[in-house]
């Protein structure tokens, strides 16, 4: 038997506050990441600021916020009350310590527990605030929460408010970058949720006057059973209506201004109440599932000290703080019995075009039950009997200790790809699904092709997104395939069948392409990986002159002692956006559809034939 491992006094430590957050800041800000997903910490860091501006909009202090995000620096100017001058240091330097426990001064705030700021400042190589208030500033600066400047007072000319500028440590966030399409859809969030505030973001302004209208009309993509029905009251706003293009329910959900991606008790109670309301409303025993399919819906409420499941605060897990001492549940249910009742009774060409829906999900849910059912069965067969999927022991030993944010699945094409993903991967938090030969182009089926398909009936499985996303396995899904024509084509394929019956897993930035290297150049010394020709000749001035190049043309071909560099710390995901504006269907028609003149007429003025190709790599 081994000897224990000595345990004294001197394995005692004890950490300071920015200690304590750089050696663990997931407790404090979810996931680190590069940037490349929008959970990714760097925009939590950006959240928690935006955060504290919004609370002053919200307490009526400041209708504007400026935003600017340029080559890695943040910096962030609210024109709210500013922060006492007298405790600036304090309020970005101690732990504990702010305005948010006086439930007067911030009633019904997003940040309760005074981390935030303190996180970013501690979580940055460089952290600069200066508050303005009655015609003085106050300035101090840090690194890694480290106090380097602390100026003393200054008459001033600027309006009330609060600066912040930081840079978040790069040996922290490796390598990180701002995608500014998740800094847009985090401000367009601001907007909808905060009617009457301006912010504006590298000189581009956010501003809603119809609040969760505006959010739905930007965000639903194609046509709607019906005219979209927004119910305001105190402390709560709702928005719904049924889509015509896809399967699911898809939901943006709000407390306090903190888009809330995993739902809670908020949520829940919706969903509840819009089943029981309706089906009260027609006197009918509808299915519940048949009642909400196809909903797409933002619930928004306000709250007084909210309690979140985590630090990063995507979940609501309190249930007994809603207006007038009454649970979520009530609350909610109350106005929507009510609001939603009384909008269904003053339009009823409305609730018509909903009742006709709802028995249309009937049918198609009993056409599918026993499609369904052997369909399951199937799933649950293959997964005892084959090795399509290879999952990780997150799932496999139902480990606590690692987060559901962590995990991947890889989807790839083959079983050479997948044998050196499998053989490489973090077993922990990577899984793979081995695709055999090219997926069915869904384009136009209806959900019956799901169930009859075994690759999407198994890949549909795996995820456990049959009946939407509160109950996806991986949060990060990756489509890892050659970067060669059948390779392109095969995404296409994943992102049809993605788009057709699942959008909102695209729509809410679950999908990535892994990015693999093009080129390996080397000499006796060094080795580098290119993912692009700008790469492969700055690696060949950098190696010097005739070093070994290596043009990987699929992924079976990179052994599994390459494929660690490439999958684990120094991944390069690709995220696969959706624009807000186009709708799917017609994105769909358009490149799955018939062969029409204007997609012909864009192939031929985008063509690269292949012997221009194949001259590019003659001359590398």
């Amino acid at each position: 038997m081994a000897e224990p491992v000595k345990y004294t006094e001197d394995n005692i430590r004890s950490l300071d506050w920015k200690e304590h957050i750089r050696t663990r800041p997931g407790m404090y800000i979810g996931k680190l990441g590069d940037g490349s997903a929008f959970d990714d910490g760097i925009y939590v860091l950006v959240k928690e600021i935006l955060d504290n501006c919004i609370d002053e909009f919200v307490m009526g202090a400041g209708k504007k916020i400026d935003i600017v995000i340029k080559d890695g620096m943040v910096s962030i100017r609210d024109f709210g009350r500013g922060i006492p001058l007298g405790k600036v240091v304090e309020v970005v330097s101690k732990i504990n310590t702010g305005g948010k426990y006086d439930s007067e001064a911030f009633k019904k705030s997003v940040g309760l527990n005074g981390v935030g700021t303190k996180a970013v400042n501690a979580l940055s190589i460089y952290f600069k605030v200066i508050a303005y208030r009655d015609g003085q500033s106050k300035a101090a600066e840090f690194s890694k929460g480290e106090l380097k400047v602390d100026a003393k007072l200054e008459k001033t000319t600027e309006a009330n408010g609060t600066y912040v500028e930081f840079r978040p440590d790069d040996t922290i966030f490796k390598k990180y970058h701002f995608v500014n399409e998740y800094v847009d859809r985090m401000l367009w969030n601001y907007a909808y949720l905060n009617t009457g505030l301006t912010l504006t973001f590298n000189g581009q302004e956010y501003k809603s006057q119809n609040g969760l209208k505006d959010l739905l009309e930007k965000n639903i993509s194609g046509e709607t059973i019906y005219p979209i029905i927004h119910l305001k009251g105190y402390d709560i706003e709702v928005a719904m209506t049924h889509s015509g293009e896809h399967y699911s329910e898809e939901y943006y959900s709000y407390v306090n201004g903190q888009y809330t991606t995993q739902g809670g008790t908020h949520q829940g109670a919706f969903r509840e109440a819009v089943a029981k309301t309706i089906k009260d409303f027609f006197k009918k025993d509808f299915e519940p599932a048949d009642v909400r399919k196809s909903i797409v819906a933002a619930v928004s409420v306000k709250v007084q000290e909210p309690v979140f499941e985590s630090q990063t605060k995507t979940k609501l897990g309190s249930n007994e703080v809603a207006p007038n001492g009454q649970s979520i549940k009530s609350f909610i249910g109350d106005f929507i019995k009510e609001q939603l009742d009384n909008h269904l009774h003053k339009n009823p060409e409305l609730a018509q075009a909903l009742l006709a829906k709802i028995i249309a999900n009937e049918r198609e849910r009993k056409e599918l039950a026993g499609i369904q059912k052997l369909a399951r069965e199937r799933a649950k067969k293959a997964s005892l009997h084959n090795k399509k999927l290879r999952d990780c022991r997150t799932h496999l030993d139902d480990n606590k200790d690692v987060r559901r944010l962590e995990t991947t699945l890889f989807i790839c094409e083959g079983d050479s790809a997948s044998g050196s993903i499998t053989k490489t991967r973090d077993v922990n938090t990577q899984a793979v699904f081995s695709l055999k030969g090219k997926p069915l182009n869904c384009f136009g089926l209806g959900k019956k092709v799901v169930y009859e398909n075994e690759e999407f009936n198994l890949l549909q499985a795996a995820m456990n997104i049959e009946d939407g996303l509160d109950t996806l396995r991986y949060n990060n899904v990756v489509i890892a395939t050659d970067a060669d024509v059948d390779g392109m084509h095969i995404r296409l394929l994943l992102l049809t069948f993605f788009l057709q019956f699942f959008p909102d897993l695209v729509k809410n930035n679950h999908v990535y392409i892994l990015q693999t290297p093009l080129f390996r150049v080397r000499n006796k010394k060094e080795t580098a990986y290119c993912y692009s020709d700008e790469e492969r000749k700055a690696a060949i001035a950098k190696l010097g002159p005739k070093p070994e190049i290596t043009r990987f043309k699929g992924l079976g071909e990179i052994s599994p002692d390459e494929f660690k560099h490439f999958i684990g710390k120094d991944i390069r995901l690709e995220p696969v956006f959706l624009d807000q504006k186009a709708s799917i269907q017609e994105l769909l028609n358009y490149y799955m559809g018939k062969n029409t003149m204007e997609r012909q007429e864009f192939i031929i003025d985008n063509l690269r034939v292949e012997k221009d190709i194949e001259q590019e790599l003659l001359n590398i």
